[in-house]
């Protein structure tokens, strides 16, 4: 029987604040020795773009995803309080001001402690996502994998 602990985390959320807790809680876990895995699926996925456009080829309404969902982790809005963006805005400036990590910060910080980032495969098919658009050195499944992760998991949580 193995003794390493494992964190699972499904992000199906496309907000700022819950994807920075599910990070938060991800860097915790594997500071404590977890295997910790993150499943992006549907708005998570917005987390793992690139913040640049990649010019690949999408049809009409795969362009229009892609238009109308935020490009990059630092551009997605809050939960509450989002203000027609000037939410986002004023929470970046208190964080500034209190040190507190950012968003790509605490990303570039998981994919450093070896934590397994996973974009949905299904979800990036219908939304049009194409690899070329997403960070580098992440994982792509469907759901049996995560399940499979899941059903030995220690923690799991839905963000």
């Amino acid at each position: 029987m193995s003794t390493t602990k494992k964190t699972n985390i499904i992000l199906f959320s496309g907000d700022y604040d819950k994807a920075m807790a599910a990070y938060i809680i991800a860097n915790g876990a594997a500071a404590y020795d977890h295997e910790v895995t993150i499943f992006h699926t549907f708005w998570g996925l917005n987390a793992l773009r690139k913040d640049e456009q990649v010019d690949v080829q999408k049809g009409f309404l795969e362009k229009m995803f892609g238009k109308m969902m935020p490009r990059g982790a630092d551009k997605m809005g809050l939960s509450n309080m989002n203000m027609a963006g000037m939410g986002p805005k004023m929470i970046k400036k208190v964080m500034k001001k209190h040190n507190t990590t950012s968003l790509p910060a605490l990303i570039e910080m998981a994919q450093m402690q070896e934590i397994n980032l996973v974009a949905c495969q299904m979800t990036m098919d219908l939304l049009g996502f194409q690899k070329a658009e997403l960070l580098d050195d992440i994982t792509y499944a469907g759901v049996a994998a995560y399940l499979a992760d899941a059903e030995e998991g220690n923690v799991n949580l839905f963000i």
